[in-house]
Order: C-alpha cells, then sequence, then structure tokens
C-alpha cells in the first residue's frame, strides 16, 4: 500500500529514481493512470516493479504468480521481463480494477502471458493444488488482503518449486507494524505474517525496504 519506498527522504527517491528506474512510457502511463484512481494507494513503486523484473529474470522464471492484481502495474512488470513462453497466473476479484490491467497487458503485447482468474485466491491456488500444479511455479508475488496473507503463503509455498521465490509486499506497513498502539486486523495479520516468516525453517529469508515492505522467501 504505497506508491513509493517507504522512509526514504523526497530528494534521495527523486534520485534513485532518475538514476535507476527504467520505466517504459506505457508503465508510466499505467501508474498515473492509476493514481487518479480512489484506491491508487494500493499501487506498487515503480522502483519496486523493475527489482521484481529483476528478481524474475534472476531465477529464469517462466511460471509466475500473482495473488493480487489491482490495475495491474505489478504483472505488468513480470511479464515483460519474462520469455516468450512465460506466464502468469493473476487471482483478483475486481473485475473494475482489472479492466485497466487488461487494456494495458493488450497495449504491451503480453496479455498471452497472463491468465486472470477472478475468484477468491484461495480458491483459484486450491485449484491449482488440486490440478497437480504443485512445485511447478518460479515465482509468486503476494498483494491481496491481508487478513488471508498467510493462508496465500501456505498455498504458494506448496506451488512454487524449490529454489522458486515468494515475494510478500506491505511487510512493514508504513512503519505501523512495529507500533505497539496499532492493533487493527490488518496490521496483526501482517505482524502474525512476518513472526511466521521469521520461524519457518524451509525458507530461507530477507525482509526488504523496498516499497511498503518487501519479504522475500526463497523455498529450500
Amino acid at each position: 500500500m504505497s506508491t513509493t519506498s517507504f522512509g526514504l527522504p523526497e530528494a534521495l527517491r527523486a534520485y534513485l529514481l532518475n538514476n535507476s528506474v527504467r520505466e517504459t512510457d506505457l508503465m508510466r502511463e499505467l501508474r498515473e493512470t492509476t493514481a487518479t484512481l480512489p484506491m491508487g494507494r494500493m499501487q506498487i513503486s515503480p522502483e519496486q516493479g523493475q527489482f521484481m523484473a529483476l528478481l524474475v529474470q534472476l531465477l529464469g522464471a517462466r511460471r509466475c504468480l500473482e495473488v493480487g492484481v489491482f490495475t495491474g502495474y505489478s504483472s505488468l512488470s513480470v511479464a515483460l521481463a519474462l520469455p516468450s513462453d512465460g506466464s502468469i497466473v493473476a487471482c483478483d476479484v475486481s473485475k473494475e480494477w482489472t479492466e485497466v490491467a487488461r487494456g494495458f497487458w493488450e497495449r504491451a503485447g503480453v496479455a498471452g502471458k497472463i491468465d486472470l482468474r477472478l475468484a477468491p485466491a484461495v480458491e483459484t491456488l486450491d485449484q491449482l493444488l488440486a490440478d497437480g500444479r504443485a512445485g511447478s511455479f518460479d515465482f509468486a508475488f503476494i498483494d491481496a488482503d491481508k487478513a488471508n496473507y498467510l493462508a496465500y503463503y501456505e498455498r504458494s509455498l506448496q506451488l512454487v518449486r524449490r529454489g522458486g521465490l515468494i515475494a510478500v509486499d506491505n511487510t512493514l506497513w508504513s512503519g505501523r507494524v512495529a507500533d505497539p498502539e496499532v492493533k487493527d486486523a490488518d496490521t496483526e495479520a501482517i505482524r502474525e505474517l512476518n513472526s511466521f516468516l521469521h520461524r519457518d525453517e524451509r525458507v530461507s529469508l530477507s525482509m526488504l525496504p523496498v516499497g511498503d515492505g518487501l519479504t522475500l522467501a526463497l523455498k529450500r
């Protein structure tokens, strides 16, 4: 839930953007379009999108999973980084927001790489497991309703291969996770996941101050 990396002074972030981010005109248009929408703050930052694209390239990923699409900036970033035979199973429940995503995917020429499934993500992930897709994904990105983060993580861990990577968004939650006075349901859900991941010996782990906090879990 942050369109910029948490805690960076504006001058330093501007320097980062000017000297690192290689955003296409279409990606910038999508980001600017999303910023005008009522829930525009849910969009990831361009530096995070570029970082995720680099991770996908480092993994040599071909099969990716996304839980939470919104207007499609993260899936567009990843799809553009995938080889021609790469694909993303993208999970969301909003036809309204994903219609924006579909338009930009089409314009970018990556719509054929993205299998959008409009249903509660737990149902979609369970169906993938029932279809024998366990261990078949290289990369998963989780950025959806916080109450189900742990459920999404457990299913994604089954779906990614050994050596596959799960990226979980919003794990710093604009600093609220570190404030003991903040006890709303979303914050508590993120705290629960963070604590669980810290103890989970099935993965190698790193929580990074990218965007609103991005935790990387590499399946051992």
